[in-house]
């Protein structure tokens, strides 16, 4: 994996949680709207809005670099519509980078033709 590659990635999942916090309380703050005078639903939404914006350029970005198949883009952009998918989506995608430098490095000392 090469450098360029590698920082796309690092951007998408550094966005993945935060997009999903923001998720999250946009939901809570929709059920407080429903429930109570407090209406924060337009402050989060644009927040949420930015953050999601921000996901899928970094997940263009992502796919076009890195290479996934069509199967892993659409998971990864459907794990940004999810709920919680961000959490789930940040695992997933540092799981894939300490593979890349696992087999980087092991390609640079000789042991593996990886």
């Amino acid at each position: 994996m090469d450098l360029k590659t590698a920082t796309a990635i690092r951007r998408l999942r550094l966005v993945s949680a935060p997009e999903a916090i923001s998720f999250l309380l946009l939901l809570v703050c929709s059920v407080l709207k429903r429930t109570t005078d407090f209406n924060a639903v337009p402050v989060m939404g644009m927040v949420h809005g930015v953050l999601f914006v921000l996901y899928v350029i970094f997940w263009a970005d992502a796919w076009n670099r890195a290479k996934w198949s069509l199967k892993t883009a659409a998971l990864y952009f459907v794990l940004s519509v999810l709920p919680a998918g961000g959490f789930f989506a940040e695992r997933k995608l540092r799981r894939e980078t300490e593979d890349a430098v696992i087999a980087s490095r092991a390609r640079q000392e000789g042991v593996v033709n990886a």
